[in-house]
């Protein structure tokens, strides 16, 4: 075990550290560059629309959702409603431990504190590689979806990169202004992408329901025994990814001890009910027992817009073909402010290049995590463009599947860390909030963590050889991790002993 410092050498370390990377540091021009993010910025409003808004409710109804039912029929609700709820058993340990640890760094921090530092860094190099994977992949539907919406309402074909880099351009910018004005964005896009799905719902119901009206038989766990369930559940845990962006925020929040638990479970318990709704509609809009059918066969991918034209109108299918672009364009701005705290939490650190752990003096956001996070946007499309890949087929599910699967191995171990935060000392909350509730998460996650490695093939549609090098980087970002953590242990072991706890525990 590597020494410890002194009480008086850690307290002295601790001040002249926090003096240069605390959001506690006085605000002046020289502190704020140093690295605060602005606090109270941010309500518990706010914080549901970019956990929502990243989730993108319409680009998973309307473009992947028709692929859960083409894989599991009638079992698809109860794929999304079960997720949900493994998902909100785990928000009981989350939200517990967020009032004592309130880092940009989210997992990192909760890990960190829970198992471990050298376990958290390692989660931090795998969260920078998942949040990185699922924005480049987003971007590239954004620009896939924004072509084909176009050419459908004005008969212009214009390519899907030039759509992915101004997209692109303009999420940079946003991210760089301040976040309130990213918070105003996702909140217009959510509004809008929630009202045509309910337009279509109510529509649907309007017309008795679908062709043999509303049938409840679909919601029966029976069909929880179908064929290619394992592979639905990458899509339907899939769907609620980034909502722990509720932590990511901590720092900014006003009063993170409330808003942070209340935006969390209102995010997961909106998801969790508008999907299983919303895909027991879409069954019910084509008939059960011959949905799955509709969804493998020929126009599949748009039977969401078809049903919507039918039963609300082509006025509401042409209003969603323009709003799944707003959903994706919301998607990637929710990631890339996220993948971008992850830099600035890195950074401030020194698990990163410390100017990464910045912000600037008048919008107080991360500008160079901004730049540094856009520029891999930006490789992440010039590669797609130069080997000819198909941005939705291959650079949109592969880079997803490695993201999603990435995100829940931290989501478990975070499981875990809740636990190990509790373990000796329950602060006073009660036992299931603590200790069976994120054991009971951290096991349902562990089995639908082995589900989504198993069926990783039905989601990317790659060959074997490709999900396993899919699969790879994200051990070897642990591991690296992992080493630079131990190298700092064995080099630094009173700066070892600090991280994790800038701005961390509070009382």
């Amino acid at each position: 075990m590597s020494p410890q410092p002194s009480m008086s050498s850690s307290h002295s370390l601790h001040s002249s550290y926090s003096s240069v990377s605390s959001p506690t540091a006085p605000s002046t021009a020289s502190s704020t560059a140093a690295g605060a993010l602005e606090k109270g910025a941010i309500g518990t409003g706010d914080l549901v629309f970019f956990v929502v808004a990243a989730a993108a409710p319409l680009t998973v109804m309307a473009g992947v959702a028709p692929v859960a039912i083409g894989m599991a029929g009638q079992a698809a609700p109860l794929g999304y409603l079960i997720s949900g709820l493994l998902l909100i058993v785990f928000a009981a340990g989350f939200t517990a431990m967020s009032r004592y640890v309130r880092n940009a760094g989210a997992f990192y921090a909760y890990i960190g504190r829970g198992l471990g530092r050298a376990v958290g860094v390692g989660s931090a190099y795998v969260a920078l590689l998942a949040y990185n994977a699922i924005e480049v992949g987003l971007l590239a539907v954004f620009g896939w979806f924004t072509e084909s919406g176009f050419h459908e309402l004005t008969g212009v074909r214009v390519s899907w990169w030039v759509w992915a880099l101004s997209g692109l351009a303009a999420i940079g910018a946003l991210g760089y202004l301040k976040v309130t004005l990213s918070a105003k964005v996702l909140g217009v896009a959510l509004a809008l992408e929630v009202l045509v799905l309910l337009v279509f719902e109510a529509g649907v119901f309007a017309h008795g329901g679908g062709p043999d009206g509303p049938r409840l038989g679909a919601l029966s766990p029976e069909h929880l025994a179908n064929a290619g369930v394992g592979g639905m559940f990458v899509l339907a845990v899939g769907a609620f990814i980034g909502f722990e962006a509720t932590a990511i925020y901590a720092e900014e929040v006003r009063r993170p001890e409330r808003s942070v638990p209340r935006a969390t479970y209102i995010a997961v318990g909106f998801l969790a009910l508008f999907y299983t709704f919303t895909v027991w509609t879409i069954i019910n809009a084509f008939g059960a027992d011959r949905v799955q059918a509709v969804a493998n066969g020929a126009g599949g991918t748009d039977m969401v817009f078809t049903a919507t034209e039918r039963f609300a109108g082509a006025w509401a299918a042409d209003a969603m073909h323009l709003l799944v672009i707003t959903s994706a364009f919301a998607a990637v701005l929710a990631f890339h402010n996220g993948a971008t705290r992850y830099f600035y939490a890195l950074g401030r650190e020194g698990l990163l290049p410390r100017r990464l752990g910045t912000v600037t003096a008048g919008t107080r956001s991360p500008a160079a995590a901004v730049v540094l996070q856009s520029a891999l946007g930006l490789a992440g499309v010039l590669a797609t463009i130069a080997t000819g890949a198909d941005p939705y087929a291959v650079t949109f599910l592969w880079t997803n599947g490695t993201g999603i699967l990435g995100i829940m191995i931290m989501q478990a171990l975070a499981a875990l860390a809740v636990y190990g935060f509790f373990r000796r000392d329950r602060r006073g909350l009660p036992a299931w909030r603590v200790v069976a509730a994120p054991l009971l998460a951290g096991a349902g996650l562990a089995v639908l963590i082995v589900l989504v490695c198993r069926n990783l093939g039905l989601l990317t549609g790659a060959s074997a050889g490709i999900n396993a090098a899919l699969l790879v980087p994200l051990p070897l970002a642990f591991a690296a991790g992992l080493a630079v953590a131990l190298r700092i242990r064995r080099r630094d072991p009173q700066r070892y002993a600090l991280l994790t706890t800038v701005d961390a525990e509070r009382g």
